[in-house]
């Protein structure tokens, strides 16, 4: 598959590939570690990696018994607090009984000896996950619509979690949550804002500004995943209508769910502006509007929401999105990333800055 520069980019049709060149890891130090903690861990595994994902490096090892899942962070510098398999482990292992979208975790690794870097193992579940296009199993005219409200549904779910009996009273703090947000993803721009010396970068900087000048008055708490899309939910070969895993928890944490809901909304087609779409392709897939995105979470979580109310919230998703792809771009050009995909990260970085900005003018 070609992307718009003409590249052969990896396609999202398969769900493991081989492993990327470079981004092999010490699989006889791996699997001996693996075989002390994990009893049903026996012989050498079939490794494949999940070949989609931006960031977190992400691999299956199949054994005749038990097959795994094994993320580790990226390599090179990774941002401070990005990444975090520890705080991955911890929420995976308290979520997975009150939320079972959650897969199990059953290991984290902080021996950096062994792969190079803190890890997790979890849980494998067989199913596919919807990027750019339908799987060929969900045949139904209106799959499209109902993979998207599954996944609105499994939103709402997760921010309904009452997280002091999950035992993740302590994953983070509520209050200033939104506060702290800003400045933390200021200072990550900060780190990267000059990777492209010729490029005009400077509406993420003003888009910060603005976010911090016209921080909404905070509700209740809840779970917070962090990066919640279509693309990190998990459905059943042929069934639309339940996601039945979410993936990537490494930034959760407590604080406002409607980050959450904005981040959903950045991601989703918008057919009254397609000039900056954060992932290209969804907008084939027949999801329900963004207005019904928040009349189904405004139903199942018993509040009164619009589109207007949630602004402020979706600029944030859209200008936080912004800097996670200029981060991407600035690994694959220190040479950290053979992804070939990363290298085109940084073209959307502007115009999503002035999506932002859009929003944020009403």
């Amino acid at each position: 598959m070609a992307d718009k520069s003409g590249i052969t980019m990896p396609s999202t049709d398969v769900e493991v590939a081989e492993v990327r060149p470079g981004e092999h890891l010490d699989w006889p130090k791996l699997n001996a570690y693996l075989a002390e903690h994990i009893p049903e861990v026996d012989g050498e595994p079939v490794v494949e990696q999940f070949p989609n994902g931006s960031a977190n490096l992400t691999y299956r090892l199949t054994y005749p018994d038990i097959t795994l899942v094994v993320r580790r962070p990226p390599f090179g510098t990774v941002a401070p607090g990005a990444h975090d398999m520890k705080r991955e482990y911890t929420v995976l292992s308290h979520l997975y009984p009150c939320y079972p979208r959650a897969p199990r975790a059953l290991l984290f690794g902080d021996d950096v000896d062994v792969i190079g870097a803190p890890f997790l193992v979890s849980e494998y579940r067989p199913g596919v996950v919807v990027w750019n296009s339908l799987p060929d199993t969900m045949t139904a005219p209106d799959a499209g619509r109902r993979v998207g409200f599954a996944v609105v549904d499994a939103l709402a779910d997760l921010h309904s979690v009452d997280y002091v009996a999950a035992g993740l009273a302590d994953l983070g703090r509520p209050e200033g949550y939104l506060a702290r947000q800003v400045r933390g993803w200021t200072k990550r721009w900060g780190a990267v804002a000059d990777t492209d010396p010729d490029a005009d970068v400077s509406i993420i900087g003003e888009v910060g500004e603005i976010l911090a000048q016209t921080l909404p008055a905070e509700g209740a708490g809840t779970i917070v995943h962090n990066d919640f899309k279509v693309d990190n939910c998990q459905f059943s070969t042929s069934d639309p209508d339940r996601v039945i895993s979410v993936f990537d928890w490494d930034m959760a944490t407590l604080g406002d769910p409607l980050t959450d809901l904005g981040t959903l909304l950045n991601y989703w087609p918008d057919p009254d502006n397609d000039t900056a779409m954060a992932i290209p392709g969804l907008d084939r897939l027949g999801l329900p509007t963004k207005h019904e995105v928040v009349e189904r979470y405004s139903r199942s979580r018993g509040v009164d929401l619009t589109l207007d109310d949630l602004r402020w919230y979706e600029a944030f998703g859209c200008w936080k999105t912004s800097i996670i792809l200029q981060q991407l771009y600035a690994r694959f050009l220190r040479g950290e990333s053979t992804d070939l995909r990363m290298g085109e990260r940084g073209r959307d970085v502007v115009p999503l800055g002035h999506r932002a900005r859009d929003l944020l003018a009403g």
